[in-house]
C-alpha cells in the first residue's frame, strides 16, 4: 500500500501536565505526562502508522519550537518533511486532574505565515503528492493565510489524480466548499454552521450530508455525533453507524476525530468501502476517548470494539 501522505499547516508541540486538583489561588504542584508532536495531520499519520499503515506527513515548523517539533517526530519514528517558516511554531497545553478525570485543551491560534510561505506549503504539497492515492488534510489554517487556501489544496490534489479526505473548521471549511473533495468529516459543531441549529441527531446529520453532496462539495459526507457515532453519505444513500458501549470510562475527546480520521482513511486506502471505512473510524474514536489527553489510543481497543458498531440504513437511504 502507497503512503498516506498528510497535510499539517499549522502544528503544535503539546505539553500535558497533570495535577491532583488545579488550584483556584497559590500554585498547581504539576507532573509532566508528555511531550509529543500534535496538530491535525501529524496526529492522523500517527494513527495510520499506530493501525499497521504507512504515512508521511507534511508540515510547518518554525524557529525553537519548530525544531523540538521535528525532534519529536524524530525520536517517535514519525516519516515527515518540515518546511520551514519564519514564525515559531505554537505550543499546546493539556492540564489533566488526576482526581476528577476532567482535560482541559489549551490551544493558542498559532503563527502567521505571509504569502510567500503559502506558495511554498502548496509547491511542497505538489512534489510530495506524487504517488499517494490518499492525501488527508486536517486542523486549522493559521493566520495570514486566505480562507481559500485549502480549496487551492484540493485543486492541486485533484490534479495529481489523488483523493482528499479533508478535516477542519470554521470559515476554511466554508470556503474549501466550492472545490469537491473526496471525503469531509465534520463534527457535530462544525455541522450546526451549516444547519443554522444545533445538530444532535442522525436526522440534524442527514440533513447537512446531503446539503455537502448536493453542493457538490464531497463524494462523501461523514458528520459525527459524539457518543452517538457518525452518519456516513453518498449519492447511494446514508448509514448510521451507532456507536458501541464502552468498556470503560471516557476520559476525553480530544484526539478522537483524529483517531477516527486516520481509521478511515487506511480502512480506504486498503481497499475498504466508505461506510466499513467509517464504521472503522467510529470504532478508533471510541477507543481514543478511553485515553487521557491527546494520548493515542489502543489499537486492540479499536479492533474489538469494531464489530459492536451498529449499521443502520434507515429506510429510504
Amino acid at each position: 500500500m502507497p503512503p498516506i501522505l498528510t497535510l499539517t499547516v499549522n502544528p503544535t508541540v503539546d505539553i500535558c501536565f497533570e495535577v491532583d486538583r488545579l488550584a483556584d489561588v497559590g500554585k498547581s504542584r504539576a507532573r509532566v505526562r508528555f511531550v509529543a508532536a500534535g496538530g491535525g495531520g501529524i496526529n492522523v499519520a500517527r494513527g495510520v502508522s499506530r493501525l499497521g499503515g504507512r504515512a508521511i506527513a507534511l508540515h510547518t515548523a518554525g524557529r525553537e519550537v519548530g525544531r523540538r517539533l521535528n525532534r519529536l517526530l524524530d525520536e517517535e519514528g514519525v516519516d515527515h518533511l518540515s518546511l520551514e517558516i519564519a514564525h515559531e511554531t505554537r505550543e499546546a497545553v493539556v492540564l489533566f486532574e488526576s482526581q476528577t478525570r476532567r482535560s482541559f485543551h489549551i490551544v493558542p491560534p498559532g503563527p502567521r505565515l505571509d504569502d510567500r510561505e503559502g506558495r511554498r506549503v502548496l509547491e511542497a504539497l505538489e512534489r510530495a503528492v506524487a504517488g499517494h492515492e490518499y492525501v488527508v488534510v486536517s486542523g486549522s489554517l493559521p493566520g495570514g493565510l486566505p480562507d481559500t487556501f485549502y480549496g487551492a489544496v484540493a485543486r492541486r490534489v485533484k490534479e495529481a489524480g489523488s483523493r482528499l479526505v479533508l478535516d477542519t473548521s470554521g470559515r476554511a471549511l466554508r470556503e474549501s466548499l466550492l472545490e469537491g473533495v473526496f471525503l469531509r468529516r465534520c463534527n457535530n459543531h462544525e455541522a450546526a454552521g451549516f444547519a443554522g441549529k444545533a445538530v444532535r441527531t442522525f436526522d440534524d446529520a442527514r440533513a447537512v450530508n446531503e446539503y455537502l453532496l448536493a453542493a457538490g462539495a464531497t463524494e462523501v459526507a461523514v458528520t459525527t455525533l459524539g457518543e452517538l457515532g457518525a452518519l456516513c453519505s453518498t449519492r447511494h444513500g446514508h448509514t448510521e453507524l451507532r456507536a458501541p458501549s464502552l468498556p470503560g470510562e471516557p476520559l476525553s475527546d480530544a484526539g478522537a476525530g483524529d483517531a477516527m480520521v486516520a481509521a478511515v482513511t487506511l480502512r480506504l486506502a486498503t481497499g475498504g468501502d466508505p461506510v466499513e471505512a467509517c464504521a472503522f473510524g467510529v470504532a478508533t474514536a471510541a477507543a481514543a476517548v478511553l485515553t487521557p489527553d491527546t494520548e493515542p489510543f489502543d489499537r486492540e481497543v479499536a479492533e474489538s470494539l469494531y464489530p459492536a458498531v451498529r449499521v443502520v440504513r434507515p429506510a429510504g437511504s
